[in-house]
């Protein structure tokens, strides 16, 4: 990143943190946003602890926003994203349910992604590298996080996205169709199928992740046998998870 352009977006970092006008702040952030999206990912990175400090910030807008950016800016500086995943799960538990919210579909998109990125990096070059092991540690958490949301008493919406990542996960963790010629190629875009892992892994189990996966379809079923205490929408979600679940388990679900 040259120095012009850091000393820029650590000005508009200052003002999307420091202003008093909200659409400042936004539209600073937007600036930030761009700026990093061209930058080399290792300088763009640089400045990831100073984006971090957004997430005091009172305004929702500004931490929706913030989410935003971690998503465009950290998918594609991946190997130092790690930095900006304590937000992430933070904002799991914000008080707006927009941040929230926003946090889970967020968090869905890196965890399906570095899942992508660790069987395919042990597949082409043997091994994997510390800092993608160390980013699966971080998704593992907001797995285990996101579980929580989706089972426990909370905000209706919040929910349906907690349970749609639920839904997420049972589906790569179960489809039994085997896509393993199209994954091949390196460079290639696929999404993960478990039969990825016949060859095995090092730290990836596909029994342990199928049977967890598994687990979680007869927790949605003990969560549909209360479904008096629920709301409508929470229990037509329960109900499509489980049928788009069982219809790639080889688990009897009904």
């Amino acid at each position: 990143m040259a120095a012009a352009s850091r000393d820029q977006a650590l000005s508009l970092l200052a003002a999307a943190n420091n202003h008093g006008d909200l659409a400042v702040k936004l539209s600073s952030l937007k600036q930030v946003r761009g700026i990093l999206s061209s930058a080399d990912p290792s300088l763009a990175a640089e400045l990831f602890p100073y984006l971090v400090e957004l997430q005091s910030s009172p305004e929702s807008l500004v931490r929706k926003s913030l989410i935003e950016t971690i998503e465009d800016i950290g998918l594609k500086a991946m190997e130092h994203s790690y930095i900006l995943m304590p937000v992430l799960l933070a904002f799991l538990r914000d008080g707006n349910s927009g941040v929230a919210g926003k946090s889970i579909v967020c968090g869905t998109n890196f965890f399906c992604r570095v899942l992508e990125e660790i069987t395919m990096q042990f597949r082409w070059h043997g091994k994997v590298e510390r800092w993608l092991e160390e980013l699966w540690t971080w998704m593992v958490r907001f797995k285990d996080a996101v579980f929580a949301i989706a089972l426990e008493p909370g905000l209706v919406g919040t929910k349906l996205l907690a349970l749609k990542f639920l839904e997420t996960h049972v589906l790569l963790f179960t489809s039994d169709s085997n896509d393993f010629e199209n994954f091949t190629k390196e460079g290639s875009k696929q999404t993960f199928n478990i039969s990825w892992l016949s060859g095995g892994h090092p730290f990836l189990d596909p029994v342990s992740l199928t049977s967890e996966a598994n687990r979680m379809l007869g927790t949605l079923m003990d969560l549909l046998q209360s479904a008096c205490n629920l709301p409508g929408s929470v229990i037509i979600t329960v109900v499509n998870c489980l049928e788009t679940g069982c219809s790639t388990s080889s688990t009897a679900c009904f």
